[in-house]
């Protein structure tokens, strides 16, 4: 006898159903700025994969109470930060290395954009240090304010700025002499 409402094994279930609460909304509407942060930190697909659906379970388990949107969208951003900075530092990554060293099979499956000049940009922009990504991620793809990154990271308005200005010209240095030739 089956209970009913409970699917049975090979039966589509609608991913609303699964989801709770608002967690399903919070998801839609959030999926591609926590999936933009992980895999702006993190080095390969699988563990931005991860650290979204890190982000989100925790916010499912916690249901952080929260005054508006805009709290909303700072906490999914702190934790995707967070969640990647723990993946990247974490001792499997750090202390691993592939057997045969010229192994390509080992290493992470790398994240491809659609265009060259897209994926030349994510390069460059996942080569500088967390410190000038993270405040440049989110101030061109975020759209947030100065001192909203400020409040965010809990740093003053002017070392956003420094950030900022030290991380564009990091980038300008790199795709110098490429495809975005002066």
């Amino acid at each position: 006898m089956e209970a009913e409402g409970i699917p049975t094994e090979g039966e589509d279930v609608p991913v609303e159903s699964l989801l709770p609460g608002d967690t399903h909304s919070v998801v839609e509407r959030y999926e591609s700025m926590v999936y933009g942060i992980a895999v702006t930190h993190t080095r390969c697909r699988g563990d931005a994969d991860d650290v979204y659906q890190e982000v989100f379970l925790t916010y499912h388990r916690r249901q952080p109470e929260v005054n508006d949107e805009q709290h909303r969208r700072a906490w999914l951003i702190t934790t995707a930060l967070t969640c990647a900075r723990r993946v990247r530092l974490s001792s499997w990554r750090t202390r691993v290395v592939p057997l045969d060293p010229g192994d390509t099979a080992a290493a992470p499956e790398e994240f491809t954009l659609a265009s060259d000049e897209q994926n030349v940009l994510f390069r460059a922009l996942r080569s500088l240090s967390e410190t000038y990504r993270t405040v440049l991620y989110l101030f061109y793809f975020e759209d947030l304010s100065i001192a909203q990154i400020a409040d965010l990271l809990d740093l003053g308005p002017g070392t956003v700025r420094v950030r900022l200005s030290r991380g564009r010209a990091q980038m300008r240095e790199k795709l110098l002499g490429g495809l975005f030739d002066e």
